[in-house]
C-alpha cells in the first residue's frame, strides 16, 4: 500500500508503489470523486491533476461509464467536460419524488429563434440575426439570452463600425446537455418537432422589438466568455462529431 501522505503535501499522483490494478482502480476512483464533487461539468486539465502523467484519462473515463452501466445515473460529456447525470427514464421518479418538475427556462419563440440563431450562425451581429429573421432584434432579447448565460460578445465584425457580434457560452453547451456545437440537432428537426418556428413567429406577427444603430456602444461587461466551438456552423447544419 502507499504511504500516506501529510496533510500539507501533495497529492501523489503517481502512485508508484502501488500494483497497476490497484493504481488504476485509484485513478478512477478519484476521477469519479471529482466529477461527483462538482456542481458543473470538469474539463480534461482538472481531472489531469489528480491522476499520474501516464493515466490515459480516456480509458479512465471507459472504464468508468461501464462501470456505471446498471447504475440510475451516468457519466455524460457536457460543454467540453464531463458530469454525473440521472439517466433520462428516472425523471419520472424524480419529479414524483421531489414534488414536480424543476422549472423550465422561460423562452418565448422570438427568443428561442433567436438563440438558435446566434447558436448555428456565430459570430453574429443582430443586423445579421434581423436579416435571418425577417424582424429586428432588440438590445432587450440579447440582454435576456446574456442575463441567462446562453449568450456572450464575440469579436468586433469587420463591417463598417464594428458591430458587436454574439456568440454561446459554456452555459448554453451545459443547459442543453451538448458537448459541443457540433452536437447541435438539425434546425429542420427541431421545427418538425414544433420547438421552433420561424413561419408561426411571422404569421402570430411576434415583436422583437427595435433594433439601434449596429455602430452603437453595447453596455457590455468586460467578463463575457466567448464561444466555447468553432465559428464554422455558417452552413446552418447541426452535425455530429
Amino acid at each position: 500500500m502507499a504511504r500516506r501522505r501529510r496533510a500539507n503535501g501533495p497529492l501523489d499522483t503517481e502512485l508508484v508503489e502501488l500494483p497497476p490494478e490497484l493504481r488504476w482502480r485509484e485513478w478512477m476512483a478519484r476521477v469519479e470523486a471529482v466529477i461527483f464533487a462538482a456542481s458543473g461539468p470538469v474539463e480534461r486539465d482538472v481531472l489531469a491533476r489528480v491522476v499520474g502523467r501516464d493515466c490515459s484519462l480516456e480509458l479512465v473515463i471507459d472504464d468508468i461509464r461501464d462501470a456505471l452501466c446498471d447504475r440510475p445515473y451516468e457519466l455524460v460529456p457536457v460543454a467540453g467536460g464531463w458530469q454525473l447525470r440521472t439517466r433520462p427514464r428516472h425523471a419520472e421518479s424524480i419529479h414524483a419524488a421531489f414534488g414536480s418538475a424543476p422549472a423550465p427556462v422561460p423562452l418565448s419563440q422570438a427568443e428561442m429563434l433567436v438563440l438558435a440563431c446566434i447558436a448555428y450562425h456565430q459570430p453574429v451581429t443582430r443586423g445579421e440575426l434581423g436579416e435571418m429573421i425577417g424582424k429586428q432584434v432588440s438590445r432587450d432579447t440579447i440582454g435576456y439570452l446574456r442575463s441567462l448565460g446562453f449568450v456572450a460578445a464575440g469579436p468586433r465584425s469587420p463591417q463598417p463600425g464594428a458591430p458587436y457580434t454574439y456568440v454561446t457560452t459554456k452555459g448554453f453547451l451545459a443547459h442543453f446537455g451538448l458537448d459541443t456545437l457540433r452536437d447541435l440537432p438539425d434546425m429542420e428537426a427541431l421545427e418538425d418537432a414544433g420547438l421552433l418556428s420561424k413561419a408561426k413567429l411571422l404569421a402570430e406577427d411576434m415583436p422583437l422589438g427595435l433594433m439601434a444603430g449596429e455602430g452603437d456602444e453595447e453596455d457590455l461587461d468586460g467578463d463575457d466568455v466567448t464561444a466555447d466551438g468553432p465559428y464554422d456552423l455558417d452552413d446552418g447544419s447541426g452535425g455530429n462529431r
